[in-house]
């Protein structure tokens, strides 16, 4: 069948068919526009895990939501497809976490590893491990962008987009990244971690091609990353929840800091969503979760925003998503994830519909 015809025989008013891909959609890889990457990494945890959990939990919520958005009604027409042939990287995050498990505790503890062989290699052993993983991603991501997919990736923990980011420096001269969090990840080897989840910008920063990271959200840092801003030379810059709350607070509403906001990116702009950055009711069982942030309203009016800014949005990623005892957190970054997916084919002139008016 062709994709027109597929189209005509799928019923978007029912539930996702069972043995689809993504939020129940019946097509194949070739024919959908968009490509989820699926990450489930998350070796390098400091205090809450199970964002490697979170794909799954995510891909299985998918199936409860409804298909016609408000704001990209035709959406899903476009084609979402989770990619199936990515290497068992569950399987080495789990072996992993197990090895920086004794690591983490020792550093906690005042312990030098140079004392201590056998923490000392272990360290060494993930940090390699964790070279191998940023280079199979990228070659991944590569796989789908060279067929002319517009690529997304879900996560685990914020360690996972290095890779993607290596990709997208490939295709493009420089870009900048919008990045939701509730921190702004510009620790050096965070307890010597080279790919840690606590680093990722600091990594990002190392790649020429990025000239700008616009941090949003920020409710939790320390010392060394505040001078890692003060020493990038404007290269990164910061809203963090305290001063867009005050602002709030004295009449200036978030349409009006969304402008501002998107008027510190460049022309090229990929999107790192932490799902800390939202309100902790959101995602109570995030790993690292911060008091404070924005509402799921906000954060979706701001990407919406950016995608009709004039802007050209070359990806995305959301990550940190981790599953409790119900469905909650699975929901919420289903729900963005299809939002994700929207403003990055609106933005990319692909036909979603127009917003559905009451």
């Amino acid at each position: 069948m062709s994709k027109q015809e597929i189209i005509d025989s799928f019923d978007p008013n029912q539930p996702g068919l069972a043995d689809a891909t993504l939020f129940g959609l019946p097509f194949s890889a070739e024919m959908s526009e968009i490509i989820i990457v699926p990450a489930p990494w998350e070796v390098t945890v400091s205090y809450g895990s199970g964002a490697s959990d979170g794909v799954d939990a995510i891909f299985d919520a998918s199936f409860q939501v409804d298909l016609l958005h408000q704001t990209f009604p035709e959406l899903w027409k476009l084609g979402i497809y989770m990619d199936k042939e990515i290497p068992n990287w569950k399987g080495q995050s789990d072996a992993l976490k197990e090895l920086a498990s004794p690591i983490i505790e020792a550093q906690e503890a005042g312990q030098n590893l140079n004392e201590n062989p056998k923490l000392k290699s272990d360290l060494e052993n993930i940090n390699v491990a964790g070279t191998k993983f940023k280079s199979d991603l990228k070659e991944r991501i590569l796989h789908w962008m060279n067929q002319g997919k517009l690529v997304g990736l879900l996560g685990g923990d914020h360690s996972t987009p290095l890779g993607y980011y290596k990709a997208l420096a490939e295709k493009h001269e420089s870009f900048g990244i919008l990045h939701l969090d509730a921190h702004m990840d510009l620790r050096d080897a965070y307890e010597g971690f080279t790919y840690s989840h606590a680093s990722i910008m600091f990594n990002a920063l190392k790649i020429p091609q990025i000239k700008k990271i616009v941090q949003v959200g920020i409710r939790d840092f320390c010392e060394q990353e505040v001078e890692v801003v003060r020493e990038s030379g404007k290269r990164v810059k910061i809203f963090t929840d305290a001063d867009l709350k005050a602002e709030q607070f004295q009449g200036i509403n978030w349409a009006e800091q969304c402008k501002a906001i998107i008027s510190e990116l460049p022309e090229n702009v990929h999107i790192s969503f932490d799902i800390d950055g939202l309100y902790p009711g959101y995602c109570p069982n995030t790993g690292t979760p911060v008091p404070g942030g924005f509402s799921f309203e906000q954060a979706a009016f701001l990407l919406t925003k950016l995608a009709e800014s004039g802007k050209k949005i070359i990806g995305f990623d959301l990550v940190e998503v981790a599953p409790g005892e119900d469905d909650w957190d699975g929901n919420v970054g289903a729900r963005m994830l299809f939002h994700l997916c929207g403003v990055l084919a609106k933005s990319k002139g692909l036909p979603v519909g127009s917003q559905i008016q009451f």
